[in-house]
This record gives C-alpha cells, structure tokens and sequence, in this order.
C-alpha cells in the first residue's frame, strides 16, 4: 500500500473518530439537560398542587370574586400542561419557551391573588392559606436552584455545540441550542421566582 494511501486512510480514520466522539459528546450533554430537569420538574408539580390547594382554600373567602380564582386555576393548568410537554423534550427552546410564557402569566395570576389577599384580613389570618403561602415560597426557591442546574446543563450543551468543529456536526445532525430559564427574585414578594433569559 503507497504511503499516501496509508495517510488518507488515517486522515479518515481519524475524521469518523473525531466526528462520532463529537456526536457523542453533545448527545451525553443533551441529555444532561434532560438529567437536570428532572428535579426542577418534581418542583414545578409541586408547585403546582400548592397553588391547588391554596385556591381552594381561598375560595371560600372570595366567594364574590371567583374570577381572580378562576383566573389562577386556568393559569396553573396552562403551566402544568407546557410543563408536562418539556418534560418529553427537556432541551427543546420552543417548549422552554412556551414554559416560561405560562410560568409568567401563573406568577402574574398568584400575584393578584396575593393583592386581593392584602384587602381581606380574614384570608390572611387563615393558617391553612398562610402556610400554603409559605410553603409555595419554600417550594419556588427550590425550584430556582433547580432552574440554576437546568441552566447550568443548556449552557455547558448549548457552548459545546456551538463551537468550531464540533459547529459542524451539530449542523448534519440538526441539533439546535438549548433556551435557558432564569432565577430572578421577585422584589415585591422576596421569593424566589424563575423566568425566562432574553
């Protein structure tokens, strides 16, 4: 066999070994993000039962304004239902996004709900409210280290293969970036909360 031969050989050799163990490395990191949302998904579910169970623990003081409770039910449905849908693509940016949007609106339901609380001392003073409340808070700071975790994954998946070579193996196998969450702190209320990055 001619030496030049026995060089392209090598050379492509080398090239299929590069580009599986390339593959292979943004595989085990894709599936990392699936790995860290494991326990951000057990937060939201329980998040989820909390706000639950504070709405019907409400319902008997806000009688008159079931609106704002219906509001929060249909607010928590839509979370858990964009929850259940990233749960089966962990990494994918379109479900992450429609995540964050229901996350949003359920975090803007609970804060009128928290409003309309202040103006009726006797759903305050329920401890059976106070302590879902606290528990809810409890459960979203949880929930924004979880998030960090998630974060921490898609960004670790999201530089791999968004780097020059393995760019290009990226592009023939079609595996597209990962969107992030964001732990912020919700100033008015002091808990944690998580929203989408821009």
């Amino acid at each position: 066999m001619p030496v030049r031969n026995l060089v392209a050989a090598v050379a492509l050799a080398l090239l299929v070994f590069w580009a599986v163990g390339a593959h292979n490395r943004l595989v085990r990191l894709k599936h990392a993000i699936a790995q860290a949302f494991g326990p951000l998904d057990v937060q939201l579910k329980r998040r989820y039962e909390l706000i639950f169970q504070l709405i019907e623990a409400a319902r008997k003081y806000l009688q008159q304004e079931p609106g704002t409770l219906d509001a929060l039910l249909a607010a928590r449905n839509q979370a858990r239902s964009a929850n259940d849908a990233l749960r089966s693509r962990p990494a994918n940016a379109a479900a992450v996004s429609v995540l964050v949007a229901a996350e949003q609106a359920l975090d803007g339901s609970l804060r009128q709900l928290f409003a309309l609380a202040e103006a009726h001392p006797e759903l305050q003073a329920d401890p059976t409210l106070r302590e879902l409340r606290e528990e809810l808070g409890r459960t979203d700071n949880k929930a924004a280290f979880a998030c960090q975790a998630y974060n921490d994954a898609a960004l670790a998946y999201n530089n791999a293969q968004g780097q020059f070579p393995a760019l290009l193996i990226a592009r023939l196998f079609g595996l597209a970036p990962s969107a992030l969450l964001c732990a912020t702190e919700r100033a008015r209320e002091g808990q944690a909360s998580w929203l989408g990055c821009g």
